[in-house]
């Protein structure tokens, strides 16, 4: 029974659950309240007082709406709902009162706050604050923190909201920030001056709501209402976060989370956030062909007609990276097999099945973790793989949930009960009689990392068939962002990798830096960064990265989304689709669409699940055949979380953390 009362805001009278806060209730109402400390998602700490209103009938005095319950207050008289005021003389003089006191030691130093334009101090300020200040003493000062390379602190500013405090530890899950001292003498610190040890910290940056907290990389580079804002999707890992992309001209000068309670919330990585600079450096931007062992510029036609004459009368195979796009797979599936030959996108030699969608996403929601009961994580480390997916498994976790793991023991910054982490320990959950699971929600994860191996079929087929057991729900946690997307077109050889390259005279790659290409084969890359793949390419034709075109990009848990361009690729480089309709005219096999819309139409009318964009198909998880496990243990598929791409490996920011992660991790030697 849901627990419903009436109550009356500002004249409107509205049913909401008595489990409700104020602030949530006037927004339910449509009034807007203002507030610092409070955010939705984290836990309530009620100390900014800023989102005071007048209860009326209640203490004469103005109550927190963020701390204080609908069912707390007191009917009328004659049982009359309770009546709350926000915009009464009371509340005004309140907020203003709140508002000078916040002001009182502020520097006020706007002008040359990277927070000016998006501050909601300022904002307030507008609203609430007055035109002088009473206030004749020094200011305090507050001594900078040094959290890192990513984070700049300006602590004179900070209001003590406590926000970055909550998210670090209930979020995050780490425990270096907090508040010490008390009155005036109290400040956020951090614990014996540590920098922050978390690969989601970028976000304190957001909730900060002064200019305490800022981007180091982005500070004084631009002002918000010089950037063009886009509306697009990560690809950093297979999660799908959405993200704002912010421009200036034709660079890209940051990157911020959008809103999505199905994937991400409101959190983004730090990969996914600082990885802009990476779009700047080793950019391949105009058609390379070598010869006599060095690579020389060459021009579209002439490197086209020279990537047609290679490919016509061989044996041809197509490989697809990481960061491609369904449209440019989907083209390059049509070229490459148009000419006879085969395509492949499990470049990793993940043994996923290909046609059975079930066995390669799982028929479990991102959503599904949060009310899950039982959690069990198979040969993955979520904390490398998808950060903000292992922040969702800690905030099940702190809700009761029971995470088990089969794998390597690593911090996850949540208890989890170790299995084991070898294939012995997944015959005998396999064995075991999982009835006492029904019922209960249960979510099981597997990572790409126990099905990379050679008995990776066999891996697959034990959990999922220990899940089908247990009535869980499946999720397969992906590493690479197009990897469902390729899978959902069909972008398989039979035998994987090995049948696809074996015998093969040409090999077009299209953005596969993380394949070693043996001698012999004659390699045509596309790509978008002068990585591993360049390195080997015969024939190099430029391609843009997922800023600089649109395109359609399927997450881990099978939901198709889209990608805006948000800028232009730079020099000579095209767009990925483009770039192969125009080979397609050169090699004879004619791709049967001129535009992304005309392509955008011919894919939908072959893969219908893929024109309901941001839903989640139902798919439907059925036994697989067992097979025999190895003995090995399980590996988790993320080595090193700042450099798992090229954009990444081309960003000097991406390079310092990775080396900063490697010395926290390294043995501490005794000085002589």
């Amino acid at each position: 029974m849901s627990d419903l009362r009436k109550i009356i805001i500002d004249g409107k009278e509205l049913e909401v659950p008595g489990a409700m806060t104020l602030i949530q209730a006037c927004e339910e109402a449509g009034v807007e309240v203002p507030r610092f400390c409070y955010h939705e998602r984290l836990s309530i700490a009620g100390n900014c007082r800023m989102c005071l209103v007048e209860v009326v009938g209640g203490p004469p005095k103005p109550a927190a709406s963020c701390a204080m319950q609908v069912r707390d207050l007191r009917p009328g008289p004659e049982g009359q709902p309770p009546v709350v005021k926000t915009n009464s003389p009371m509340v005004k003089k309140a907020r203003e009162g709140v508002m000078e006191f916040l002001l009182i030691n502020h520097p006020l130093d706007c002008p040359i706050c990277d927070q000016g334009g998006e501050c909601d101090l300022q904002d307030q300020a507008m609203a609430y604050g007055v035109d002088f200040s009473r206030y004749r003493e020094p200011k305090r000062a507050a001594e900078d923190l040094d959290l890192g390379p990513l984070v700049e602190t300006h602590m004179t500013r900070c209001i003590s909201c406590t926000r970055c405090v909550r998210f670090t530890t209930e979020v995050a899950g780490i425990t270096q920030m907090g508040q010490t001292g008390r009155g005036e003498d109290s400040e956020i610190t951090s614990y014996l001056g540590e920098t922050l040890n978390s690969n989601m910290q970028g976000n304190v940056i957001d909730l900060c709501p002064v200019g305490a907290l800022v981007s180091k990389p982005y500070a004084f580079t631009a002002r918000p209402w010089e950037l063009t804002k886009t509306e697009s999707i990560d690809v950093m890992d297979a999660l799908g976060s959405n993200i704002r992309v912010d421009t200036k001209g034709r660079e890209v000068m940051r990157i911020l989370p959008r809103n999505h309670d199905g994937v991400n919330e409101e959190w983004i990585s730090d990969k996914t956030r600082f990885v802009w600079d990476g779009l700047r450096r080793q950019r391949l931007d105009t058609p390379y062909i070598r010869e006599n062992g060095k690579l020389r510029k060459a021009s579209w036609g002439e490197a086209l007609t020279a990537a047609a004459a290679a490919m016509k009368g061989k044996k041809v195979a197509g490989l697809v990276g990481d960061l491609a796009s369904v449209e440019a797979t989907y083209s390059l599936k049509a070229l490459i097999e148009g000419l006879g030959g085969t395509v492949e996108c499990r470049t990793d030699n993940a043994k996923l099945p290909g046609g059975n969608r079930g066995a390669y996403v799982g028929n479990a929601t991102i959503e599904d973790i949060d009310t899950a009961k039982n959690i069990l994580l198979i040969g993955t480390n979520p904390r490398d793989e998808a950060p903000v997916l292992n922040a969702r498994i800690r905030k099940a976790w702190t809700k009761g949930a029971t995470v088990a793991r089969l794998g390597q023991p690593a911090d996850l910054t949540y208890d989890v009960v170790e299995l084991g982490s070898d294939r012995d320990a997944l015959a005998a959950l396999a064995a075991m009689d999982h009835s006492d699971k029904h019922g209960i929600p249960g979510v099981m994860i597997i990572g790409q990392g126990a099905i990379n191996e050679a008995d990776g079929a066999a891996v697959l087929a034990a959990a999922i068939n220990t899940a089908l057991k247990a009535q869980s729900k499946v999720l397969i946690l992906h590493s690479a962002a197009s990897r469902v997307g390729a899978m959902d077109v069909g972008a398989v050889t039979q035998g994987g990798m090995k049948a696809a390259m074996d015998g093969a005279e040409v090999v077009y790659n299209l953005g596969a830096d993380e394949v070693e290409i043996g001698d012999g084969a004659f390699v045509i890359y596309q790509g978008s960064h002068g990585d591993r793949g360049a390195h080997r390419a015969d024939i190099i034709l430029p391609g843009a990265a997922y800023t600089e075109e649109n395109g359609l990009f399927v997450n881990t848990e099978g939901r198709p989304q889209l990608a805006m361009r948000a800028g232009f690729a730079p020099g000579e480089a095209k767009e990925n689709w483009a770039i192969l309709r125009a080979l397609s005219a050169e090699t004879g096999t004619v791709l049967p669409w001129d535009s992304l819309a005309q392509l955008r139409q011919a894919l939908v009318a072959d893969r219908p699940h893929l024109a309901a964009i941001d839903e989640v198909p139902e798919n439907e998880v059925k036994p697989l055949k067992d097979g025999k496990l190895g003995k090995a243990t399980f590996r988790p598929a993320v080595r090193d979380f700042y450099l798992t791409n090229p954009i990444a490996r081309a960003s000097a920011l991406m390079a310092e953390l990775s080396a900063g992660a490697k010395a926290r991790t390294a043995p501490k030697v005794a000085a002589e």
